[in-house]
């Protein structure tokens, strides 16, 4: 089965499935493996409960027409979208970056479909099986395109622009992610920067947050380049931060005309994040008023910076994950926000490598320079060095801990990287 037979099937039944358990009928069932499964073993059980087709690498149990059969099924999933991707004639804005990423592409989203018709990532399905599915549910009716790529090692965005083709980009941030594949900070620059390299190459547009020199340096000598800041004049879009009390306030003081954009966003880290969004938004003419209205109304979720009112309790929930860089600026954040009885529920950081150790005591010395009502921190990663702070091995016992406190009129913030659980502290 070549990419030009199955792209045919593909065209009449687009709606594709990797899991049997989320599978309609009609869908068009992909075999994938992984560590723990073999695709292949559910295709009989697929075609059963109604797929269409299934695309498969081996031949399990009995022959049968509606089995496609190609090398290998992952990469039949990316040659597909490939193919899928080279029927449009319109702009595919790329992002990556250590950090808000996916809060980032939900702000130009919702900026851009004020005026197009806009497709964007799904949740975080941002890795070499998400990309490709996100690709693919693109309908005929597009006018834009906004994808995110998640990478924890060298080459992995080189290989999502592969069958992306992004026409732009934008890279948030380069922090302290993701070390143990990187390899190190370096390793992470490199590794993000293979967008930039893309785009470079494929004399495509960046979108560059200049008040990062390091970003400034990545994008150095090239020419197709629309800037963004809150602090260098020489930026074609320049916001401040006017307010951040309990959400971010922005005003955009260059490139476009809005005062007092009130988000629903809590963090003034949050502030590169909104003006990436005014920033595309105005490239590609959207009104003022729209951006406006879109980024007012926009609420996270997912526990992305999510504000919390629970009780007598104010809550910041960012417990979708976490990495040295996040952890610093959300701990600061929170350090600098009005309010007493501050409380704060920290879980480990994961992918560190090497550098754990050292990068889990750095938190506690930087904890420990603010006034806290209570700290709590949970994870193995914490074990050893929690000093005089509460320890947990998991986010149930310190839930347990928390609810026998019965304290009233705190406020609290909620942090971990995903295998954490640190939701589970407010059940």
């Amino acid at each position: 089965m070549n990419i030009n037979e199955l792209y045919e099937i593909y065209c009449q039944y687009p709606s594709i499935q990797t899991d049997t358990r989320r599978l309609k009928q009609g869908d068009l069932f992909f075999a994938l493996k992984g560590d723990n499964f073999n695709g292949n073993e559910y295709a009989h059980a697929a075609l059963e409960k109604g797929a269409s087709y299934c695309v498969v690498d081996e031949v399990i149990g009995t022959e049968d027409s509606r089995l496609l059969k190609v090398d290998d099924v992952l990469i039949a999933l990316q040659a597909l979208a490939k193919k899928h991707r080279t029927q449009f004639n319109i702009p595919f804005i790329a992002i990556t970056g250590s950090n808000g990423k996916t809060t980032t592409k939900e702000l130009i989203h919702v900026v851009l479909s004020s005026t197009y018709k806009t497709y964007t990532t799904e949740g975080n399905l941002n890795n070499h099986i998400g990309i490709p599915l996100t690709i693919l549910k693109i309908k005929k009716d597009a006018e834009m395109a906004v994808v995110e790529m998640g990478a924890n090692h060298l080459k992995e965005i080189e290989g999502y622009c592969a069958y992306t083709m992004p026409t732009h980009g934008l890279i948030t941030n380069c922090g302290k992610a993701h070390l143990e594949g990187f390899g190190g900070e370096e390793g992470v620059r490199k590794g993000k920067g293979e967008l930039f390299e893309y785009l470079k190459s494929s004399n495509a547009t960046m979108f560059v947050f200049n008040d990062y020199d390091y970003l400034q340096n990545m994008s150095e000598g090239y020419d197709h380049i629309i800037s963004y800041g809150s602090e260098n004049e020489h930026s074609d879009f320049v916001g401040k931060m006017i307010g951040d009390k309990q959400f971010l306030e922005v005003s955009i003081i260059k490139g476009a005309h809005i005062s007092n954009i009130k988000t629903q966003l809590v963090g003034g880290y949050n502030l590169p994040n909104v003006l990436s969004a005014v920033c595309i938004g105005k490239t590609f003419k959207v009104s003022d008023e729209k951006i406006k209205s879109s980024l007012e109304s926009y609420t996270p979720s997912n526990s992305r910076s999510q504000l919390i009112i629970k009780d007598t309790h104010t809550i910041i929930l960012d417990a979708y994950n976490a990495n040295p860089s996040s952890m610093k600026l959300a701990i600061e954040n929170f350090a600098g926000m009005p309010g007493k009885n501050k409380i704060m529920m920290l879980g480990g950081m994961m992918e560190l490598g090497k550098e754990s150790h050292q990068e889990h005591v750095s938190l506690i010395q930087l904890i420990k320079q603010y006034q806290w009502l209570h700290v709590v921190l949970v994870g193995e990663q914490f074990k050893n060095i929690h000093g005089d702070f509460h320890y947990f091995n998991t986010s149930t016992e310190a839930r347990d801990w928390f609810i026998t406190q019965h304290f009233s009129n705190t406020n609290l913030l909620v942090k971990g990287s995903r295998s954490m659980q640190m939701e589970k502290v407010l059940e």
